[in-house]
């Protein structure tokens, strides 16, 4: 379990109190480690999926932690930056405005885009542990993956707007490219979870819909068979009285011709006499 590439994946949840510290530390220097550390851990995010494949390391315990690694990265990059776009003045004081846009509008934008990101998140996280319990697999696609690579790229820019305003613009620019991507894969993902569940659905109906047939079938099966038991139960009585009828006839028969004889030896011995 703890190979390389997990133990890369763990590092990776293990910055991210130091990432998050630089919230609450009004330092220039403590800004430029946290950047340096969240670069580390996203390049670590290339890195340990590299290295299982190539060495066949692969794990479950890999394939649990490597997701949620990647989510408390990038929730936590986008609390510091949300945060840190007013920050106290020397720790107290007025606020002082950190953003690199103008009247508000970059400030907007990093924060809807950021909104964006963290619901599509938590949408995709639920997705998965909803398929995961009917062994249905959400594999990543293509753009997700170019969508994580514009989102780390920009979160770093957006984490070194302190060393050079121009890092700041493009970082979010990226960063609502990121975010347009996050929502059409999250639609994806969505719709996919949703066909799923349509094909579950109508399973069901059509399940239904056999259980009702086959209801309706074993029903009239059985009427039919009480209807063909009453008439077997009003023709036995008149089997029974034909049969009688013909057994008194068979013995009247019977009866005639015994007595039959005896007439023909009357008549006999009249003539002898």
């Amino acid at each position: 379990m703890y190979n390389l590439p997990n133990i890369l994946t763990i590092s990776r949840i293990a910055v991210i109190p130091l990432i998050f510290i630089s919230i609450f530390i009004n330092s220039f220097v403590w800004t430029m480690i946290a950047g340096a550390l969240f670069i580390a851990a996203s390049i670590t995010d290339y890195l340990d999926g590299y290295l299982a494949r190539a060495w066949n390391e692969t794990s479950s315990f890999g394939r649990l932690l490597d997701p949620i690694a990647d989510k408390l990265l990038v929730g936590t990059a986008l609390v510091v930056i949300i945060a840190k776009t007013y920050v106290p003045e020397n720790g107290m004081g007025e606020l002082h405005y950190y953003s690199v846009g103008l009247w508000g509008i970059s400030e907007f934008l990093t924060i809807t885009a950021a909104f964006v990101i963290l619901c599509r998140e938590i949408l995709v996280s639920g997705l998965r542990e909803f398929l995961r319990e009917v062994n249905v697999g959400l594999p990543v696609t293509k753009l997700a993956k170019w969508k994580t690579g514009f989102q780390m790229t920009a979160l770093s820019m957006m984490m070194f707007r302190e060393l050079w305003i121009g890092w700041g613009y493009l970082g979010e620019f990226l960063l609502w490219v990121a975010a347009v991507l996050t929502f059409i894969t999250g639609y994806q993902y969505y719709q996919k979870s949703l066909e799923y569940i349509k094909a579950e659905e109508a399973e069901k109906i059509a399940s239904v819909k056999n259980y009702a047939t086959e209801t309706v079938k074993t029903e009239a099966n059985k009427t039919a068979k009480v209807v063909v038991t009453e008439k077997e139960t009003i023709k036995t009585p008149v089997k029974k009285q034909t049969t009688k009828a013909s057994n008194k006839k068979v013995s009247a028969k019977k009866a005639t011709n015994k007595k039959a004889p005896v007439k023909k030896t009357k008549s006999t011995v009249k003539t002898k006499a």
